[in-house]
């Protein structure tokens, strides 16, 4: 068989905005630097996500050095400058993420009008400050293991096997970016990751923590921003045990350092 590797990174700046990939990537205390460190929230503070409004995959976003550029069909660029001035009192207020509430900092005015703009709908843009501490999975793994704005885990691996079974079985074939992983691998067979424990990643180790529970954003073509019944009807045929679909497995790392593309995946152990 051919070595296990790295074949792509992901990360989302915007939680639920389109996706950045990247040949290399810094591994952090709470995942990916920048992945998933903003977030759209409505007025009552509570994360919005393509679940409820799918034309978030048309937002699009670049890193540059001074902060996020952001765009979107009809839109003009909007500018978001890296900010973790936490000590802003104005700007601070408390968010919701899966009934989670942690620290976050408001990107201002003008991001607001932007996207409430583009979504029809009043919400407005937070960073998540370096000082906020939101552990991972609602405390499970122990209040040191931290995540950013993302669901519930700092990281997200599917393999490439994984997805051509699926395509298999599909009378269209969906991309990757359907189920917006941190982490794609090659060389493994279809599903192989269920059975791991615990992996290395270059020289870095990580949990393998539990499957991923899927929503109903893998139905939101990226691309379109429009919804269907794939995959998630198909998946539902053979990935659905405990009142839940499942696709991808979550991981948790040890340490911080950098991985790039095409680092070795060294199985340590299984389930």
């Amino acid at each position: 068989m051919a070595e296990i590797a790295l074949s792509e990174l992901h990360i989302y700046p915007i939680k639920s905005a389109a996706g950045v990939e990247l040949e290399q990537a810094q591994v952090e205390a709470r995942g990916f630097q920048l992945d998933r460190r903003w977030m759209l929230v409505d007025e009552a503070g509570k994360f919005i996500t393509q679940r409820r409004f799918p034309r978030m995959a048309l937002i699009e976003v670049a890193v540059a050095a001074d902060g996020l550029r952001v765009t979107a069909p009809g839109m003009p660029e909007l500018m978001v400058a890296f900010d973790d001035d936490s000590d802003a009192l104005e700007r601070r207020t408390e968010v919701e993420v899966w009934g989670d509430l942690t620290l976050a900092l408001s990107a201002g005015a003008q991001s607001q009008q932007w996207f409430s703009q583009f979504l029809d709908f009043s919400c407005q843009l937070v960073y998540m400050p370096d000082e906020a501490r939101r552990p991972t999975e609602h405390g499970e793994f122990g209040p040191d293991k931290l995540v950013s704005f993302a669901d519930a885990y700092p990281f997200l691996l599917i393999s490439e096997a994984s997805l051509s079974d699926l395509n298999q079985k599909l009378a269209d074939p969906v991309p990757m970016n359907r189920f917006r992983p941190n982490l794609v691998i090659r060389g493994c067979e279809a599903l192989a990751e269920d059975t791991w424990k615990q992996i290395r990643i270059g020289d870095i180790v990580f949990d393998v923590a539990k499957p991923c529970s899927r929503c109903s954003i893998p139905t939101v073509d990226q691309s379109t921003g429009e919804r269907g019944k794939e995959p998630m009807q198909t998946l539902s045929t053979y990935r659905r045990w405990d009142s839940a679909i499942w696709f991808g497995q979550n991981l948790i790392q040890h340490g911080s350092g950098t991985l790039a593309v095409g680092d070795p995946v060294e199985v340590l152990s299984r389930k």
